[in-house]
């Protein structure tokens, strides 16, 4: 065969099977790019499964039309700036955070990238939005109250324990809503003609000292405040409460599924639904300020009775049938 003639056929065969190619290529370019949900934790939440709920119920599910992916600050909230510079430069589709100090560390991160988060305080007082209806900018999300909550948490407290008037609330000082937490809980105290300590706690070794105060000075209750620190050291403070025999509510019912005695506040996983149904929105090309920032609605009371008898304390029928549910 001649050495043209080879050549020529080679050409050929190249070519067609460069043309086969050519559509495959041609259909991956056009598939679109999946896109990324960048989610900032600071420490790990059981209500994850509710947040992927509300992202499914807008038509988004993970792994088919939409990536997700988690960073965790493993309760350091030093690591929420870094990680949130990282979810920038990765050029995520939506940042998503469930707490407070990881919305600052997101807004601080980025201007650009659309931002849903969680916050227990006002989001307005904390500089996170312009306005409630309007937030303005890129960021919205969710407000579940949990730090406008004291007065109602007390009131059930005393109402289990009528004869009381020395309570204490332990507070992570290094919240931004830590100065409206406690002037909520000493208004609450003074309704009931009652004293209101404040406990601080930012570190482990600090709640072991807020746990030795309580003994000291005699307190006979006590408010532990939605804080992602403290909710971090949960069993810290379950073991601490059930050791000095002290009566506590607390802001989430995990607290009381790890034997805590009471909790109120807002549901996290319905909460968390509503961070899922934002983000599904967004994804589909709303904007963060056209959306409303949401208040929670539903919120639940939970009493763990074995809690209750291992304290000698009998709950009344009264507290008993405002409750949400009853652990046995």
């Amino acid at each position: 065969m001649h050495l043209g003639q080879f050549r020529r056929r080679e050409f050929i065969t190249l070519l067609g099977g460069a043309a086969a190619a050519w559509p495959l290529a041609a259909r991956a370019q056009q598939q679109p790019v999946m896109p990324v949900i960048g989610v900032l934790y600071f420490g790990w939440p059981e209500a994850v499964a509710a947040f992927h709920k509300g992202v499914n119920e807008i038509g988004y599910f993970e792994g088919r039309n939409v990536a997700i992916e988690i960073h965790w600050a493993q309760n350091d909230s030093a690591r929420l700036r870094e990680l949130a510079t990282d979810l920038v430069r990765r050029q995520v589709a939506v940042i998503v955070t469930p707490n407070g100090t990881g919305a600052l560390a997101a807004k601080a991160a980025t201007a650009t990238i659309p931002i849903v988060f969680n916050t227990a305080g006002d989001p307005v007082r904390m500089g996170l939005v312009a306005a409630m209806n309007r937030p303005g900018g890129n960021i919205t999300g969710v407000s579940d109250l949990g730090m406008l909550l004291a007065a109602k948490r007390l009131g059930l407290l005393h109402e289990l324990l009528p004869k009381a008037t020395r309570f204490a609330v332990l507070v992570n000082p290094n919240s931004q809503n830590a100065k409206s937490e406690i002037a909520d809980a000493q208004g609450a105290a003074s309704s009931i003609r009652g004293q209101m300590d404040i406990l601080i706690a930012s570190t482990s070794r600090e709640i072991d000292i807020a746990f030795a105060d309580i003994l000291q000075k005699k307190i006979e209750g006590l408010l532990v405040g939605p804080h992602s620190f403290l909710q971090s050291r949960r069993s810290q403070i379950v073991t601490l409460a059930a050791r000095h025999a002290i009566p506590t509510i607390f802001a989430f019912r995990d607290f009381v599924e790890a034997s805590g005695l009471m909790s109120y506040g807002a549901s996290l996983s319905d909460t968390y639904r509503q961070l899922g149904i934002y983000t599904g929105r967004i994804l589909k090309g709303a904007k963060p300020a056209d959306l409303p920032v949401m208040q929670s609605t539903k919120f639940e009371f939970v009493i763990n009775l074995q809690t209750a008898n291992a304290l000698g304390l009998e709950v009344p029928p009264t507290l008993l049938a405002l409750a949400d549910e009853v652990i046995e």
